[in-house]
């Protein structure tokens, strides 16, 4: 198989993993909206967006900037949360949570690949899928709205200042692009950090 077929069949899952888990949370802890929208679903077509799961990608990539995209979000009603403050948090980081032991199970396919099966494709699937995951749950975390990361924000800032935090977070897509590509042209603090996680993470594997 191809570099590429090996990233999307690691890709696609990863990504509709972690919006159901979103949606999924949400649902344990009293908000229906996924729910009822249908939204609690492993086909990936439920979760494209157009525009930023396709175009976008393809014409940054194709402009020799770094890949970027986005799945449409899972709708979460945090009203409806039965503790809507502390909850929140939870359907916020689980995201991420996820990446990371999709990370961890790539990282046990590899050690399978290695050591019992002797299978080669077994192992770049695995090298896919844990890489492409560390990628995913780490750069989520990341503090800066709408990231997962910014709830950790949302759950520090006074009540009073709420409303003008979720404005702020629904306009903010457009500023993580852009970082993402000024420091791709610029400070490189995003690569480095990302390739010394990946060097970590490989040099694991024994």
């Amino acid at each position: 198989m191809s570099t590429y077929v090996y990233l999307l069949v690691a890709l696609i899952p990863s990504v509709v993993l972690h919006e159901v888990s979103h949606g999924y949370v949400a649902y344990l802890c009293g908000d229906p909206t996924a729910k009822e929208r249908h939204r609690l679903t492993l086909n990936p077509l439920r979760h494209v967006d157009p525009f930023g799961s396709i175009l976008l990608p393809v014409l940054l990539i194709y402009s020799g900037l770094p890949g970027f995209g986005y799945a449409k979000p899972v709708p979460v009603d945090f009203s409806r949360l039965r503790n809507p403050r502390r909850q929140s948090l939870y359907v916020s980081l689980v995201g991420p949570a996820v990446n990371l032991v999709l990370s961890g199970v790539g990282y046990v396919l590899c050690e399978v690949a290695i050591h019992a099966l002797r299978s080669q494709t077994l192992l770049t699937f695995g090298l896919y899928l844990g890489l492409v995951n560390l990628t995913l749950g780490v750069f989520n975390l990341v503090p800066i709205p709408p990231l997962d990361g910014s709830a950790i924000i949302e759950r520090l800032l006074p009540r009073r200042h709420l409303s003008s935090y979720y404005r702020f977070r629904a306009m903010a897509l457009p500023l993580v692009m852009g970082l993402v590509i000024l420091d791709s042209f610029t400070f490189h603090v995003g690569a480095n950090v990302f390739t010394h996680l990946q060097n970590w993470w490989l040099s694991l594997l024994v």
